[in-house]
This record gives C-alpha cells, structure tokens and sequence, in this order.
C-alpha cells in the first residue's frame, strides 16, 4: 500500500521539500545577530583553546608562559574566562616524558570522558610528541586524570598541536609532524582515524606541507590545525611560518562525504586567509580553535597574537602572546571569511541595510565608494559614549582605528579623530542611537547628534552613505534602518 501523509504532516514537507532546495551557499546567506567581546580576553596565554559544553560551560585551556603546567577555566559565557579562577591540572614531570615543554592543550569532552590532547618535551632533549591525558568527572577542574600516553605514529619524530574531530560518526585526528624524508622542513600536517581518543590507525595521510612561500618565513612549518564544519564542508585552518609576526593561518577545505584520508579531497587556499594586520595593531595571529557564541548561532573564532611587531630573540621565550575572539562571518559561497585581526577593545559589527539586505556600511575615501567591498571595511566599532559625550555614539572603521564616520553637510565621510578634536568635530563623528524607523524592535538608525531629524541613510547597492531628513517615507526609512550583525 502506498503510504499517504495526513493533512497535518503538509506543513513540515512542504518546509523539509523548502530546505532541501536550499543549496549551502543559501543558507550561508542567513545572517547571524550582533555578538560582542572586548579584547585581549585573556592575557599570556598562548595557542588558545575553547570549547562550549552540553552543561552551558565554556572551558578554556592553553599554553602558559613557563611552558610547566596544563590549566582549565570555565564560565557561562566567553568573556567570563576573562575572569574565571583558573585550575592546574598537571604539572611538568621531574624527568622523561612531560619533563620539558608542556604545548597547546586542547580539551575534548569524548564518550563521557575528558580528554587533553598535548605536545610534552623532555629535560635536555629536542623530543617533543603528541601525548593524552584522560579525565573521569562532570567538571574537568575536578576530574580524575591518569595518562593514556603518547600517540603512537608512523614515525618517532618531532611532533605535537594534536587536534581530534568527528565527521559522520567517525573520529579523526589531525597533528603536525616532521616528515623523515623531508628534515628541511619543520612539520607537516597528517591525518589518520581515531580507534580510541589515544590510539590512530596507522598508516596516517599527510594533508599538507609548507610548500607555500608564506609557509616557509623562519620556519617551514604547517602545525596547529582546527576544524569547523558548516555547509557540507570542512573547514581546517592551520598555522605557518615563524612565531613571530610572520606566523599566519591557512585554510584547507574538503566536503563532509569525501574521503578524508585521500589527500586529494582537501584544497588548499594559496594565500594566508588571516594575518598580521599593522592598522590594526595585531600581529601573528595563529594557533587559533572554533567555538559558538552563546546564543549558538554565531561561530567564533579563537586565537593568540601579540601587539607589537618586534621581537628580541627567540619568539618562543616571549611571553606576550595573548587569547582574542571574534566573530566569523560567512560568504555567499558558503565559506569562512575571518576577516582581519580586529583592534584591541570591544568587537566591531557589521550594519546590513533594512533596504537592500546585501548591501553594509562600508569604509570608503571620496564621496561614493568604488570597487568590491571586503570584509575588514564592513566592519565598524560603535564607541559609547560617542566623541561628543552624553547618550551619543560614534562609528570607527574597525580596519582603520582612528577614522570615523561624520557628517559634512548632506554627505557623510570617513575622517581621523581623537578625544582631543574640536568641539565641531566631535559634534559632527557623533550619533544618537534610535529604534530602527522601519524596523523598531530588532533594527537602529542613527540621527546626526545636534541635528534633529538628520539621518545616516544608505543609498543604493554601491553604499554611498548621505545624511537627510526620512519623513513618512517608508523606503528612505528603510534607507535609514540598520541591522547590527
């Protein structure tokens, strides 16, 4: 008999049939709402480490200055690690294994059990490998440990930043090794299945190399991998390069139903998808993981720089490499665009028009704006309170710190400013913050401080912002509304 759904199951086909005409790159389209951190999040702690729980936790761990010891934090919310007393769970050993380095902990939570995966040294050796604890408790702060051991790969070479991940029920790890027969090159990055949380399937595929100028700065070196999945695909960004300013991340790419373990399934981005930015103040971001806001809809990217270029002697005895967060935005495509490492302070949004969806507030010089738009000039910070004090808002270009958006006459411009500016230009960098004109519950509109019914309105699809009166006019009213993302 052919089954025949009932009336009230018509609904959700109808809306199962919608999603599976969505194509990836749809549904990446969907804009996710504003989030906002301040950064640095957590100073001193290198190759960061953050992961949100099934109990609403986020925990933290990470490389400490002393290279000595493994710590946990955790919180309900990713600014509160900022804060959060911190736990050591391990301590370097007096000598073997562990008795040296102690890198880039990564904390899983895997079949009911805590899992850190870790790269130990040993006293007055260069012998660094890739090796797991197990922890027994609800919290890993008060968890039972005991030591699975090292993991056992193809080779017995430097090796270390091991990273595991899940793809169709299946438990993948990926690491950073040095190849035997490639000992002019510092690591690679291999990929093999998990048989449990400590032991891989031999043999390992290698997925990558640093065979990429940028890749070979200092060091040639392809280590610190993470993944986010998304769209039917995975996402692997990876370091390379010295840890100096130079250190940057790249990103391969394959579909959640290929062959991982075939080498040809993963792409490989040509050019360093996030690096050292000097107008912004951040240098050699890297070792970065993935984490979910709090609200679960924004993807956050986790990572340690530093805020100066210049290093005397070896970056490693530098102590300064900090944790930072920011939000990922995502193209059409359906790809990550991480963007630039944003300024210090509060994280920058983006201000999509209520008009033309497609279209954002953008930093531009000239009177319009001209060619494609990137990222790093959508995204602004709203400084409160703004320049001109009292209940305003000023709006600085997050890709260029300094400037800011002001009014001059009906047009509006990008313009360098400081605490120390004029009255007049204070007046005029400065925004009242109103309930959106079209949209009054989730959208806001900006009027010109000391000009009442002035305001900011984005016009067309090439973004050339102006200021003037809206009216009753519903579409120079949806000109005039923003949504904050």
């Amino acid at each position: 008999m052919l089954w025949s759904p009932t009336p009230k199951l018509w609904p959700l086909l109808v809306f199962l049939s919608l999603l599976l005409l969505l194509s990836p790159s749809t549904l990446a389209l969907t804009p996710s709402p504003l989030v906002t951190y301040t950064n640095t999040l957590i100073p001193q702690r290198a190759d960061p480490h953050i992961s949100k729980h099934t109990d609403g936790y986020y925990y933290f761990t990470a490389t400490v200055p002393a290279y000595d010891s493994i710590i946990v934090r955790r919180a309900p919310t990713i600014q509160g690690l900022a804060s959060a007393p911190e736990t050591t769970i391990w301590r370097r050993k007096s000598s073997g294994i562990g008795s040296n380095q102690v890198w880039a902990p990564e904390l899983h939570y895997i079949d009911g059990k805590w899992y850190i995966y870790v790269a130990l040294g040993v006293a007055n050796e260069w012998r660094i490998r890739a090796f797991v604890l197990e922890g027994v408790g609800s919290n890993p702060q008060t968890a039972t440990w005991s030591e699975k051991g090292l993991v056992n790969t193809d080779w017995d070479t430097f090796s270390l930043d091991a990273h595991q991940f899940q793809v169709n029920g299946t438990r993948y790890l990926v690491w950073a090794q040095q190849e035997p027969s490639r000992t002019d090159e510092n690591s690679s990055l291999l990929l093999a299945k998990l048989v449990n949380p400590w032991t891989i399937q031999r043999p390992a595929t290698v997925i990558s190399r640093p065979l990429l100028s940028w890749e070979r700065i200092g060091y040639k070196v392809n280590e610190g991998p993470a993944t986010l999945q998304k769209n039917g695909k995975i996402f692997l960004t990876y370091s390379a390069s010295a840890t100096d300013s130079n250190y940057c991340m790249g990103l391969l790419t394959a579909s959640v139903g290929a062959d991982l373990l075939n080498a040809a399934s993963w792409s490989k981005s040509q050019t360093p998808v996030f690096q050292s930015n000097s107008l912004t103040k951040q240098y050699g971001p890297g070792h970065n993981s993935f984490t979910v806001s709090e609200d679960n809809l924004s993807d956050i990217l986790v990572f340690h720089d530093r805020g100066y270029p210049n290093i005397t002697g070896d970056p490693l005895n530098d102590p300064n490499r900090r944790t930072r967060v920011q939000k990922i935005y995502w193209r059409a495509d359906g790809t990550p665009d991480l963007g630039i490492p944003v300024p210090d302070g509060a994280t920058p949004v983006r201000l999509r028009s209520f008009s033309s969806p497609g279209s954002y507030i953008r930093y531009y010089t000239g009177t319009s704006p001209s060619g494609s738009a990137t990222l790093a000039d959508q995204l602004f910070r709203i400084i409160t309170p703004g320049l001109a004090g009292g209940n305003t808002v000023s709006l600085e270009s997050a890709s260029r710190p300094g400037l800011y958006l002001r009014r001059s006459g009906t047009q509006v411009r990008f313009d360098a400013g400081s605490s120390g500016s004029s009255a007049s230009f204070k007046s005029e960098a400065s925004w009242n913050r109103r309930e959106g004109l079209t949209d009054a519950a989730k959208g806001v509109s900006f009027e010109a401080a000391g000009v009442s019914g002035q305001y900011l309105r984005l016009t067309g699809v090439d973004g050339g912002l102006v200021l003037a009166a809206v009216g009753g006019d519903q579409g120079q009213r949806g000109q005039a509304t923003f949504y904050l993302e």
